[in-house]
Order: C-alpha cells, then structure tokens, then sequence
C-alpha cells in the first residue's frame, strides 16, 4: 500500500472505529496487589520465623539466610502455579532504560522420564543471563560473557500476565562475574544505603537515640502521548525513533489551553481504567489522571513508595502501559518531545527521606524554623544541588531529552532550587544573621458562603524551576519521560549523603566547642548558604536574565545538550564523590560514561538515517509528483492562452531542491569516523548533524504545507493529535 493510500486508510480506520470496551472489576480491594507475592501474601504462604526473616529482610534490608530462601521459594513457587504460572525470571535493569528478562521453566525429568517442578532457594537466589550482550561499557568483553541476576527480597516478585500466560517474575540485580553493576538497581541500593549511614549520624548528633533505617522515597508522574495505532503504523520515524521526525504544525494546536485538564476523550478513559486495573493488581498506587497540556498528552502519577521499590514500578508501569495502549489500538509514546511545537514529556520525580522513628524528614511542620533536623536536611539539598547540579544534568542527559530542557514547557538545563517565598526568607535570614519569625500563607476566603476557607501554601510553585520545594518533598522536574527514575535517585540520594557527612562533621566541630544545638545548627547552616546559596532561585528560569545571571554572576553551568552534560561523569569531584559513598567505583563510572555516550550517538544516527530515508523516498518523490502536476496544468492551460500562476511550483521546486541538497549533506555526515575522542563524537552529532537534520526538516515541513493533501504520504499532526 503506498504511502497516502496507507494514510487514507488509517483515517478511514479510525472514523470508523468504536472504544474496546473491558471487564470492570467489582471493587479496588478485589484487585488490588492480587498478582504480588508481598508481606500479605508471605504470611498466609510462610511458616512463623521464615516470615518473621523476611520482613526483617524487606524492612530493614538485613540479609536472609539459604535455609529461608528454600522455604520462602518453594512457597512462592506453590503460590504462582496457583496463578498459572509455568515460567520464572529474573527480572533486571540493565543499562538500556528498559527491563530485560530470561524464562526459565518450573519444570524438570525425573529419573523416569516424568515431569516434575522445582524452584528451590538457589534458583530463587540466583539466575545466569549473558554478560557481555548489554551495556557494559567495556566491563565484559565477548570471550568473557558470564553475568548474574541476583535476587533482590526488599522488592516484591509478581506475576506477570500477558496473552501467552502468567510468569513470576523475580526483581533481581545485575552484576558481572567480577562483580561490577551491570545495571541501575545495584547502584540505587548502595546509594540509599549511604543516605542512610550519613543521615543517623546527623540525627544522632542532634540528640535521637531511637533511629530506625532511613529510606529515600520516591513518586514520579508520568507524561504520555497516545496516538491511534493506525496513524502509528504509517509513520516509520514513530515506530524506530519514538517521535516525528517531519511534521507542520497545525492550525490548531494547544494555544486554546483546552486540553488541559479537560474531559478525557471516552476512548482514552477506557484505557486509563484498564491500565490502572493492571497496576493495581501488581500493587502500584496509581492515584492520579488527567489531560495534559498538549492535545493527545496524559499523565498517571503514582501514591509515593521506597525509592527502589517505586523505581521497578516505575519500569513495569512503563511496559503494562505500552501493552495496555497496544490492546485498546494506541500506540503510547514515552518519547520526551514525539511532536515539535507542543509540550513535551517529563516524569517529574518527587522525593524526599524519612523513616518510622522521624517520619519525614524534608516536612517542615507548621513553621520551618520549628525543625531543625529539617533545616539541615534541607541544607544538604541546596548544598548538593549546588556542588553536583552538572551531575544532575548528566543523569537526565539523552537525545531525546536534549530537545525538551530549556523548551518552553520544561526547566532550563541550569540546575537551581527553588524553595518558595517563606522557606527562602527562613535560609537568607539564616545567612544575614538575622532569623526572624515567618508568617504562614494565611488564610484563602473568596467571599462565597459556599466555598470553604482553607489554609494557604506558604508558598507557591516555581513550573521553571528544575529542583523545586513543594512542601514536603523536592521535585526533580527535569527527569525525562522515557528515563528510568533510577539514575536520578542515585544522584539525588549520593550527594544527600555527601553533604549529610559534611554537615556531621561541621555540627560535631560546633557542639564540642560548646555551642548549644540550635545555635551550632545555625552556625553550620549559615556557612553552607554563604558557600552554595547561589543556586537559591525563586525567579523565571526561563527569562533570559536568569541564564546571563546564572552563569555570569552566580557562576553555574547552562549545560544545553548531552554532549555538554555527560563529560561530568568523568569529573574528579563526581568519581570521588561515588567512591568515598562506596556507590560506584571508578571503573563503574567510567563504564555509565561510555554506555551513555554510546547509546546518545547512536539514537542521533539512527534519527539521521530516517531522516535520509523519508526524505528521499516518501517527500521527494510526492512533492516531484506534484510538482510535475502543477507543471503539466501550467503547460496545458498556456497552450490556450490562459497564464496561471506558477509561483506554487517554483516554491515546491525550490524548498525539495534544498531539501535534498542538505539529505546529500547529512549522508556525508553521517559516513565520517575516526574521532579523537568520544566527546568530539557526540559534540559532531549534537552540532552538525542535528543541524543538517533540522535544516532538512524545515523544508519538508514547508512541503507539506504547499503539496496537495491527498499527495502527502504521511499522517499530519491535525491528524494525530487530537484523539477520536
């Protein structure tokens, strides 16, 4: 079927077609974890002590011994049978954003040849991929394949269902047989436990003597594109690159602001119940819905839970909701910019740290200055943010996220915390010496008898700013949709527990001196904001004053595009900073540095050879057909004596004959190699070959303005965006 007929077709499709409907089920509490073998289920499975061993395990990270294992394997290997599983994996995160997963069977022979099942502790324990097949920045070589999944208890295993059956899968780490991480989970777990061992010891310093094991938690909202899988289908640049590669904006786009917020589609809502009826049953507290900016844009943000908890949630929402779109003829986009001159997609991950002895330890009670302990932890972000904000950028670094920071509708690639008018006043008081009494928001009363008064925020929210304050958390916006909240948190949680040290040692120096504790926590507090207060901002992070006052008076880095950003991982501040937390080692690092760097250039090469190959073969040759169309009229009415304009031919003429004149460029491009280093490899891509791209993109996108609709090959954004 060529190009426009497929196109044709495609909206005939959909005009036609009517919402799937599904089976809803009777209530929440029917559904809700069914699929999860957690402390609920254990302690109905579990003997008294195998159980008492694992929440002990699960709560506390504390280790489980092989006898424990058998017993708790046998008994979730009875509990998935019963849920008609035949297969187990590991499930793991390599290096890639994705999950990867390796089936085993439950089932062996025995001496007579006759069928039986297995799953004792040591395959729960343990499972063997390939090494040397993922990611690994030069860790394993082919000749040196062997690699482990290890399984992780602190995260619950499930059963995946799909149409071919149930497996149960397995949570597990990655490493290699020399014991690098291999993946993003083993650098999450040590980075909390370095959070952890910093944060007792302020704690302890400030006079708690009960302090159960901290946690770093987690709630990221995810940002979405569906389009109907019949436009999908007929546009190869969504299908291999995640985004439109060509496109004209639309009469209409989201300049009305009537999508957000707005009714949702009844089509789109059919989906959203079903794909939160999965989740629940894999006990994912999806809490939240709605449409969002841009036509054809969503977002499902998820309750708060352990950050590596909430991180493999993170990753099986982001499959169960391809799978759930597929079925009900979407095609979901994760992409952070799948359409060019509307909102983007982030996944803005919301964080903070607590326990059950202190509770939360970024809320800070009705007034700030009324928590210390909060004060300081505070102080360590703004510290860490400050210290490691390239660091910060070089975690949510990747081509697709390049065309999203610094847009319109997403934070600037210059890190600042924002923290609101009364907590930022609190801190700057802090560093005049001059901490006064702070007024809460005061009270909202609109004057309606019908409406309720409440309480105000005591300050509102910063949508520019990058790492924002929003009450009792910080929000990390920048983070990409497509991205594995992983890496973040690693960040995030590593320079906590660097400056959580950092602070330890200044406030120890400070009460052995003999100062009280409230005057050593301002003392300590004052220095942190004379050294990094700088990257307090409360402003617009988008006016170009900000970007001049940034980088020029305050000295932080604008840091636009990933080859800019992932050379920080190769920093000396970075490496120490992962080594003395016993997070990554170098050798570690070293090998995110290559994958990354590898993995963006690759995603622009990619991207150029669609380019190259639309280009030629579907808009040339619909815009030469139609050219030789207005021609052969032109011609044919001047035989009669009648002169038609001829100025539409010469600008289609013109806009392909550049068009291609840039294809040739970006083939040539494209072809060259032999880079002194890897950095002037992606500094290439990022400056020659996105500009060829672009240039070339311009002129296609003039063409499908000019030529004749019913000539064009590809579904138009009029088309996509806006749901039927």
């Amino acid at each position: 079927m060529s190009g426009n007929a497929s196109r044709l077709s495609a909206i005939n499709a959909i005009s036609n077609g009517t919402s799937k409907q599904t089976d809803m089920p009777d209530s929440l509490s029917s559904i809700w974890a069914s699929d999860v073998f957690n402390l609920a289920t254990m302690e109905e499975a579990l003997s008294k002590n195998a159980f008492k061993a694992m929440k002990k395990t699960v709560q506390t990270g504390s280790p489980l011994d092989p006898a424990t294992a058998d017993v708790v394997a046998a008994a979730m290997k009875d509990w998935a049978m019963s849920k008609g599983a035949k297969f187990f994996s590991h499930i793991f995160y390599p290096m890639t954003n994705a999950t990867a997963e390796k089936h085993d069977g439950f089932i062996v022979t025995n001496a007579d040849g006759n069928a039986i099942t297995e799953f004792t502790g040591s395959l729960l324990i343990k499972g063997e991929p390939d090494g040397s097949s993922f990611p690994n920045g030069s860790l394993r070589m082919t000749n040196a394949a062997r690699g482990y999944t290890a399984w992780d208890p602190t995260s619950p295993a499930y059963i995946m269902n799909t149409a071919n059956g149930a497996t149960l899968m397995i949570p597990s780490v990655f490493m290699s047989w020399t014991g690098e991480a291999l993946d993003k989970k083993i650098p999450l777990l040590r980075s909390n436990a370095a959070m952890d061992k910093a944060a007792k010891k302020v704690l302890a310093l400030m006079g708690e003597t009960e302090i159960a094991t901290l946690n770093s938690s987690c709630g990221a909202e995810q940002e979405y594109f569906l389009v109907d899988e019949n436009f999908a289908n007929s546009r190869p640049d969504l299908l291999l690159a995640g985004r439109t590669l060509f496109g004209a904006a639309p009469a209409k786009g989201q300049q009305f602001d009537d999508h957000y917020f707005g009714a949702i589609p009844e089509r789109v809502q059919v989906f959203m119940q079903d794909f939160e009826d999965q989740l629940f049953k894999l006990g994912i507290p999806a809490k939240t819905h709605h449409n969002e900016v841009a036509p054809g844009q969503f977002e499902i943000a998820p309750y708060f839970e352990a950050a590596n908890v909430a991180a493999d949630h993170q990753q099986l929402l982001m499959t169960v909701m391809k799978n759930t779109a597929k079925k009900h003829g979407f095609l979901a986009l994760l992409h952070e910019k799948p359409f060019a001159g509307v909102n983007g997609s982030g996944k803005h991950v919301n964080w903070s740290v607590g326990n059950s002895t202190q509770g939360n330890l970024l809320d800070p009670g009705n007034t700030p200055e009324e928590n210390l302990e909060f004060l300081l932890f505070c102080g360590a972000v703004i510290r860490g943010v400050h210290m490691f904000g390239p660091l910060l950028r070089a975690v949510i670094a990747s081509a697709s996220n390049d065309h999203r920071l610094g847009a319109n509708e997403a934070p600037p690639a210059i890190l600042s915390v924002y923290l609101g008018d009364q907590l930022e006043k609190v801190f700057k008081d802090i560093q005049d010496g001059n901490l006064q009494p702070t007024e809460c928001g005061g009270v909202m009363d609109l004057g309606l008898s019908q409406i309720l008064t409440f309480t105000r925020d005591p300050g509102d929210r910063n949508r520019t700013s990058p790492f924002a304050f929003t009450g009792n958390r910080f929000e990390f916006r920048a983070v990409g949709s497509s991205q594995s909240v992983s890496g973040p948190l690693v960040a995030m949680n590593t320079m906590l527990a660097d400056s959580l040290d950092w602070i330890a040692t200044k406030l120890e120096a400070a009460l052995s001196s003999g100062a009280d504790k409230t005057n050593a926590v301002i003392a300590v507090l004052k220095e942190l904001m004379d050294e990094h207060g700088n990257v307090i901002f409360g402003g617009d992070g988008y006016s170009e004053e900000w970007h001049k006052m940034a980088v020029e008076e305050r000295g932080l880095k604008n840091i636009p595009t990933t080859a800019d950003a992932l050379p920080a991982l190769q920093e000396e501040s970075v490496i120490k900073l992962f080594e003395s937390t016993g997070v990554l080692t170098p050798v570690e690092l070293e090998s995110r540095y290559e994958v990354y760097s590898e993995q963006y250039i690759l995603s622009i090469e990619v991207e150029a050879k669609l380019v190259i190959d639309m280009a030629t073969t579907s808009i040339y040759p619909a815009a030469a057909a139609y050219l030789s169309e207005l021609t052969s009229t032109i011609a044919t009415a001047a035989e009669v004596g009648v002169t038609l304009d001829n100025s539409l031919a010469k600008k289609v003429a013109s806009a392909a004959d550049d068009m291609m004149k840039d294809v040739d460029k970006l083939s040539g491009a494209i072809a060259e190699h032999g880079f002194p280093t890897v950095e002037d490899h992606m500094k290439f891509c990022a400056g020659e070959i996105r500009s060829l791209m672009d240039s070339i993109r311009e002129n296609a996108d003039l063409l499908e303005t000019l030529v004749a609709d019913t000539a064009w090959p590809f579904p138009k954004y009029s088309e996509m965006l806006f749901i039927k």
